[in-house]
């Protein structure tokens, strides 16, 4: 389905910006004024993990107000881990504390610090969850960063495009304060992907089960997450990545060479 005259409709003039990552979204229509609050705030990529609707969405595509292009460059994935593969920095939105081991920040520092990582080189996300529920903490752990607006108590309620539109006014807003809208990107080494950092992690832990090492299925779980968060804090380069896989290959066949 087609929208507009072109598939962009001048997309690229804006620039760089965080992906907008929507899991499970339930209503097209939600989508649609989520796609309108992201235009009018410079965030022009759109991703849908597993929708509870079909597409074409006639409700999404009247609700977007003509931010046709947005849904005209839409992907639609089947996992979340797909749609945050080529990611580097993933920031979770939940209007509660789940007490995760993760760094909490209003959208505001969120968005300064989404300016700085896309100005290093780094492609940054903005995840959020489905209107019923929120994020699943399942989907919160692949995330590096929570951002946690402050409501009122009583009432501590956003729809999906109200909390789309609010990250977004931030992300524009970082933006005008008399610095470059995103800073040239630093010479030196590519930073590794969320996708290159699975592959390694699921690698390492593959062969941490052949040799017996976690012993039991709950001690997998809890070290698994403890490595994922060891390998994401130390923002390692693609060249690390690489170096790490050579150095789990030769283990093994240092390991299957004597026998062990």
């Amino acid at each position: 389905m087609k929208l507009a005259s072109g598939p962009r409709g001048g997309l690229d003039r804006l620039g760089p910006a965080p992906v907008v990552i929507l899991a499970r979204p339930q209503l097209g229509e939600n989508v649609g004024s989520a796609a309108r609050a992201m235009l009018n705030f410079g965030l022009t990529e759109l991703r849908l993990v597993k929708p509870d609707f079909g597409w074409p969405n006639a409700k999404a595509v009247a609700a977007s107000s003509g931010a046709h292009a947005i849904l005209n460059t839409m992907t639609i994935h089947a996992t979340l881990e797909e749609a945050v593969a080529d990611l580097h920095h993933l920031f979770a939105t939940t209007g509660r504390g789940r007490g995760m081991s993760k760094t909490v920040t209003g959208a505001r520092e969120a968005a300064f610090s989404a300016r700085r990582l896309i100005g290093e080189g780094r492609r940054t996300g903005l995840l959020f969850g489905p209107e019923r529920t929120g994020l699943a903490n399942e989907e919160i752990l692949l995330a590096d960063s929570i951002i946690s607006v402050p409501l009122n108590p009583h009432f501590p309620s956003l729809n999906l495009s109200q909390a789309v539109l609010l990250c977004g006014y931030e992300w524009h807003m970082s933006g005008l304060d008399g610095t470059p809208r995103v800073a040239e990107a630093m010479e030196g080494e590519k930073p590794a992907t969320k996708g290159d950092l699975a592959r390694l992690l699921d690698r390492l832990v593959g062969e941490l089960d052949r040799t017996g090492y976690f012993r039991s299925a709950d001690r997998r779980t809890s070290l698994a997450e403890t490595i994922k968060v060891m390998f994401e804090r130390r923002r390692m380069t693609q060249s690390e990545v690489h170096l790490m896989h050579g150095i789990i290959k030769d283990l093994v066949r240092g390991s299957r060479d004597q026998g062990t």
